[in-house]
């Protein structure tokens, strides 16, 4: 798979935090409900903590109790990338960012919105842009 931003390991350790790198190139998790946007709800637009992409507007985001930020569809359609993830003797779709290929999290088909959908994402692999009053 290929993507718009490629970079080295060593650049992305070098513009990365430990756990950003851990997350966001290692395919890592953080600790539930220990995340900065796990109850933030303000309004405006997530984005790739490791290549600035939009990835999630604040109007999909909901509260799961899961422990970590969800939200019920991507801001558009080819915004992320879904790959079958069969690690830790399980079954689930992994969410990449599909500018830089960066793990965002897992997406499940028990979400309680329209969409059916659950894009459970780490706060670590997010930045967020509050959106301007018109």
């Amino acid at each position: 798979m290929s993507f718009k931003v490629e970079k080295s390991e060593d650049q992305w350790k070098e513009e990365l935090t430990p756990e950003q790198y851990y997350v966001l190139r290692q395919k890592g998790t953080e600790r539930p409900f220990t995340g900065e946007y796990t109850m933030h709800f303000e309004n405006g637009v997530y984005k790739c903590a490791a290549c600035d992409a939009s990835l999630f507007d604040s109007e999909a985001k909901f509260d799961s109790h899961c422990g970590w930020p969800s939200f019920d569809r991507a801001l558009e359609k080819n915004t992320v990338v879904e790959k079958l993830d069969t690690s830790h003797g399980m079954i689930r779709t992994e969410i990449l960012c599909a500018n830089c290929g960066s793990h965002l999290g897992h997406v499940f088909n028990d979400g309680p919105t329209e969409t059916g959908m659950r894009y459970c994402i780490n706060s670590v692999s997010l930045g967020f842009e509050k959106k301007k009053n018109a």
